[in-house]
């Protein structure tokens, strides 16, 4: 056991999913589309007799993470840390869970593998209700396709190979528990044919294509979110509605070229990681 360890989780934005549901949380999920951010979550996990949470400051009540440490067996506590707007589509609740699994496997010598610890922070985030997929694409990185629902030992990845500027814009939240949680058949179909496009077409231009159209199909813009698409798409760009916030991305400098001031990161190729002690890698050169 250590004291303390740090894990990397980049947040993510779906374009478009189709949700499925098993009686195994490990197995229930969504098919789709998405976007692994450079930026991210940082998770920080120590040994504690009592768990306890805090995003940032302030003690926070995040079903997903207690639900990690409890199929771990291990009282932690979590502390995360983002830039990215909460409530608001970056799958932060997701990259908290699994950043927790990840550090939790480090601090406490659970030893168990990168699979492993992504199906026990789906399976929680699926059982809290805040996400279908987010863990399964943030595990990965890149611009990735989920092909079949669930955790990994069920569920079959592609991906766009490309790395473009992502720009976004938040604007306000949504309770993606209100979304998943209900009547899904309409927003499951438009989501099943936007990745069956992308999939004939793995290309970026496609991809936003498809976002757009599910967002429509789906009913779920919002008319804020929809006059700044509108915007974009006067201004020569490309953007989307991310899932599930009221939040607008766009490729290259879309909105910037609209006129909005948007907060600016990359793709994020690699996926969710631990983050070495500088003076463990010095040692490592040295020896």
């Amino acid at each position: 056991m250590t004291d303390e360890a740090k894990a990397f989780v980049p947040g993510h934005v779906t374009g478009f999913f189709a949700v499925e549901r098993t009686d195994d949380p490990t197995t229930t999920g969504s098919r789709g589309g998405g976007m692994a951010l450079s930026d991210g979550v940082t998770v920080t996990v120590r040994p504690a007799e009592e768990t306890e949470i805090l995003l940032g400051d302030v003690t926070a009540d995040i079903a997903a993470v207690e639900g990690v440490l409890d199929a771990l067996g291990v009282e932690a506590t979590v502390i995360g840390e983002t830039e990215l707007p909460i409530g608001s589509g970056f799958g932060v609740s997701g990259a908290m869970a699994l950043g927790t699994a990840l550090a939790a496997n480090s601090v406490f010598d659970l030893d168990l593998s990168m699979a492993e610890l992504t199906t026990v922070a789906h399976g929680a985030e699926v059982q809290a209700g805040t996400g279908l997929g987010d863990v399964v694409a943030q595990a990965r990185g890149g611009m990735v396709l989920r092909l079949e629902a669930g955790a990994p030992r069920t569920n079959e990845l592609d991906a766009i190979p490309a790395r473009p500027r992502v720009e976004y814009l938040a604007l306000g939240e949504l309770d993606t528990s209100d979304v998943i949680g209900g009547e899904t058949d309409r927003l499951s179909a438009a989501g099943g044919d936007a990745l069956s496009r992308v999939v004939e077409e793995p290309t970026v231009d496609r991809f936003m294509y498809a976002s757009r159209r599910f967002a429509r199909e789906a009913d779920l813009l919002t008319p804020d979110v929809r006059d700044v698409i509108e915007d974009v798409t006067e201004a020569g760009g490309e953007a989307s509605m991310a899932m599930l916030g009221e939040t607008v991305f766009a490729l290259g400098t879309g909105l910037s070229d609209a006129g909005y001031d948007p907060a600016v990161c990359q793709l994020d190729p690699t996926g969710a990681s631990l983050i070495e002690k500088l003076e463990t890698a010095t040692e490592g050169r040295l020896g």
